[in-house]
């Protein structure tokens, strides 16, 4: 299976799955703009990249339909990059206490022990995989996941309209809603993705500073 833009696809972000011989599917759901999908996985579904009972290939395509839908709602790319970001923001605020329920992660003391515990715990618990960590800046406030797989651009392709379409920019804002529920505001962007040729994916994470009420002043 492979996705790619159909032909004529001028405006929106229009994804397809190529059917195999005798193959039949049923139409993936459509998240509506600005609703929270269910993160997590099922008993008997460790490591699943997908909502609760959901198997992987069916969560890829719901991303996919709902970039798909941004896509054709905003004029532009950046228009939806900001979307996702905000969605992947509101996720991320209601995610963290299934998260600390689930993991029984304690406090981190640093930005380094952060960063083990969301490459090495959050993202496989979430989406089945453990980004490398590098690149750490000087002071210890920067540093790089490097993604090996990701599971959101399976069988994506993206035409050549939508070259400033951050595709899996909703893991972005995941990031910074869950971390600032627990007192940390952070930067997080993509600065290599292989869906536009890059070698790995790359998301860039820079803590900012430390949040003294733990109460976000508002959903985005």
């Amino acid at each position: 299976m492979e996705y790619g833009a159909t032909a004529g696809s001028t405006r929106g972000l229009r994804l397809r799955p190529a059917m195999q011989h005798g193959e039949t599917r049923d139409a993936p759901s459509v998240v509506a703009a600005g609703q929270t999908p269910s993160w997590g996985h099922a008993a008997g579904h460790a490591a699943s990249p997908c909502g609760r009972g959901l198997s992987s290939e069916l969560f890829t395509l719901t991303y996919g339909a709902l970039v798909t839908q941004l896509c054709k709602d905003y004029e532009n790319d950046e228009d939806v990059n900001k979307q996702l970001d905000r969605m992947g923001y509101n996720i991320g605020v209601r995610l963290i206490e299934d998260f600390l329920a689930r993991s029984n992660v304690g406090r981190c003391h640093d930005f380094r022990e952060t960063a083990d515990v969301i490459a090495k715990v959050a993202f496989k618990m979430y989406l089945g995989i453990t980004p490398s960590i590098t690149n750490w800046s000087p002071a210890g406030d920067e540093f790089s996941l490097i993604l090996e797989n990701n599971p959101l651009v399976d069988f994506v392709e993206l035409p050549d309209n939508h070259s400033a379409l951050i595709y899996s920019n909703l893991l972005c804002g995941v990031l910074r809603g869950a971390l600032e529920m627990v007192q940390m505001a952070v930067e997080a962007k993509f600065v290599q993705d292989t869906l536009k040729g890059d070698g790995v994916t790359e998301i860039r994470m820079r803590f900012i500073r430390r949040i003294e009420d733990n109460l976000p002043a508002g959903e985005e």
